[in-house]
């Protein structure tokens, strides 16, 4: 399977050379750790996350003014170690705390949970953090206990985001981030594999004729395999799935992201979204907001996830407060 890459274990040391030349980002020394340039920002609740690489945009690509101050890069689909996480907080600690978003999956969350105590004992820094739990497909899975955490992190990353840099505390980000979590879900499928560097083969077999339904982020099989289906039978499927677990009634307003998942062309994740918003149509929900593009892929994979947010004033003023990032740019307004 060819790859754009030289060697395989020097991937992720060369995608962040690469991030930091082309952005207004600082990389720590001897880390895979990338922080705003600027960082600390004295003042404000420095707002930081990380994980596996393979996810980008996610999660250096959402670094800037108004989102993150700083993201951890771990080997691909494995978590960042508890001591680059721990050297990451005090780089964002501007003197209000660090807010820390952490995907529900094992690794991340153990080496987080380390972490915090880590930096705590080098220093007074105050640490709050989300563990986000948005995917409605399974209840526990192979690399976590309780739901996993896919594409609805990137309104939890835009929420704290925000808060933090209108001047909001650690307990007020906290709870604004707690509450967009609450409110959120994700579901996902695949249409093919993704091939990790090291591997340099599919992760998981899936024939021509047959798709994955209830994907994870890390190359997880689904829960479910069917017979290929069409866009919209299979936007039909993840909706219903998605609007279940929220239980929204009509007159609700939401934000929506129609993912790709790496290898998807953008052509077609538009064709998932026409469904979508039809569908959210026929049963009374307004869209304030709606987004299509990568925002947290899995490699290659092509494939796609669906993920709503049920949104109050409070969330859309937090939604629509301007941001500049790599990843994500929101100029004011919806």
């Amino acid at each position: 399977m060819k790859k754009l890459i030289n060697e395989p274990d020097g991937v992720v040391d060369e995608m962040l050379e690469g991030m930091v030349a082309a952005h207004d980002l600082r990389r720590l020394e001897e880390t895979e750790v990338v922080v705003r340039e600027d960082a600390p920002v004295e003042g404000k609740v420095g707002i930081v996350s990380g994980g596996g690489s393979g996810h980008e945009p996610t999660h250096a690509g959402y670094i800037g003014d108004g989102m993150l101050d700083g993201a951890a890069a771990g080997a691909v689909f494995t978590s960042p170690t508890a001591d680059q996480l721990s050297e990451m907080i005090l780089a964002c600690d501007g003197g209000e705390g660090v807010f820390c978003v952490v995907k529900n999956y094992e690794g991340d969350v153990m080496n987080f949970e380390t972490a915090v105590e880590m930096a705590g004992m080098e220093s007074d820094v105050e640490v709050e953090t989300v563990v986000v739990d948005d995917d409605v497909a399974v209840e526990d899975s192979l690399y976590t206990s309780g739901r996993r955490g896919v594409c609805g992190t990137i309104f939890v990353h835009k929420v704290a985001g925000a808060a933090a840099h209108r001047g909001d505390d650690l307990e007020e980000v906290k709870r604004l981030a707690e509450k967009t979590n609450d409110r959120v879900g994700t579901m996902g499928m695949a249409l093919t594999s993704c091939v990790t560097p090291e591997k340099g083969e599919p992760t998981f077999d899936l024939g021509e004729d047959e798709i994955e339904l209830g994907i994870g982020i890390h190359g997880e099989p689904g829960t479910e395999r069917t017979d290929t289906m069409s866009a919209d039978e299979i936007t039909d499927h993840l909706t219903e799935a998605v609007l279940e677990d929220l239980d929204l009634e009509a007159g609700a307003e939401v934000a929506t992201i129609v993912n790709g998942m790496g290898g998807t062309p953008l052509m077609e994740l538009y064709v998932v979204n026409r469904r979508l918003q039809e569908l959210l149509g026929e049963a009374g929900i307004e869209t304030w907001n709606a987004r299509v593009g990568d925002y947290m892929t899995s490699l290659d994979m092509e494939g796609c996830s669906i993920t709503l947010l049920e949104l109050d004033d409070e969330l859309k003023e937090l939604l629509a407060y301007p941001v500049e990032t790599p990843g994500l740019t929101v100029t004011g307004g919806e």
